[in-house]
């Protein structure tokens, strides 16, 4: 069974985010699906030839994380955007960011914060669900950094290319278009 691209065209249109700019980066979602399908078709075969112990299969192996977290982190990322409507404040999120860092914006200064640091990766704000807690981490690479056993909520692009051809080196203004992108309910709908 091969994964599909799933299709964010409804996303054309989003303020702060050229038709450019979204096309590109549908594209390069589709490269991390294909990549992903085609890495696990060859594991398969290399498996079913008895060739595991090869370099090949070890460095696929660890090719798979990459490809495979690239494709479902750009899900992430563009299923929770296309909102229209504030974060709700009396809804469970907004509570446990409330009790986590303070306030909601508390919160949303962290995860601004996190997303200006320098360097390209990804900002995820996370459900630890067995501590229970909300945490916003830096996700360097696609395949390092995810935190074992914890719940994506909220997933903000930071690579290039999910601004340099709108925003240049403007980082912070693709942040607050983004913010102003969220589907909160997406979002909310995440927390278990």
């Amino acid at each position: 069974m091969s994964y599909t691209a799933k299709d964010y065209t409804r996303l054309i249109g989003t303020p702060g985010f050229s038709e450019t700019l979204l096309k590109n980066h549908f594209t390069l979602y589709q490269g991390y699906v294909a990549n992903t399908n085609k890495v696990l078709d060859l594991l398969a075969a290399m498996l079913k030839e008895g060739k595991t112990a090869a370099p090949e299969f070890a460095e696929l192996k660890r090719r798979l994380g990459w490809e495979f977290n690239g494709m479902r982190l750009h899900e992430f990322y563009f299923e929770n955007m296309g909102g229209k409507t504030a974060l709700d404040a009396g809804g469970g999120l907004a509570k446990k960011m409330a009790a986590e860092f303070g306030s909601v914006e508390m919160w949303e200064k962290d995860f601004r914060a996190t997303g200006a640091m320098r360097g390209i990766g990804w900002v995820a704000l996370y459900h630890d669900r067995v501590g229970g807690r909300l945490i916003n981490f830096w996700i360097n690479e696609h395949d390092v950094a995810h935190p074992a056993g914890c719940e994506p909520l909220l997933i903000m692009d930071v690579f290039e290319h999910a601004f340099l051809s709108d925003y240049g080196l403007k980082k912070a203004d693709y942040i607050e278009a983004f913010f102003k992108a969220i589907d909160w309910k997406a979002v909310e709908a995440r927390l278990k």
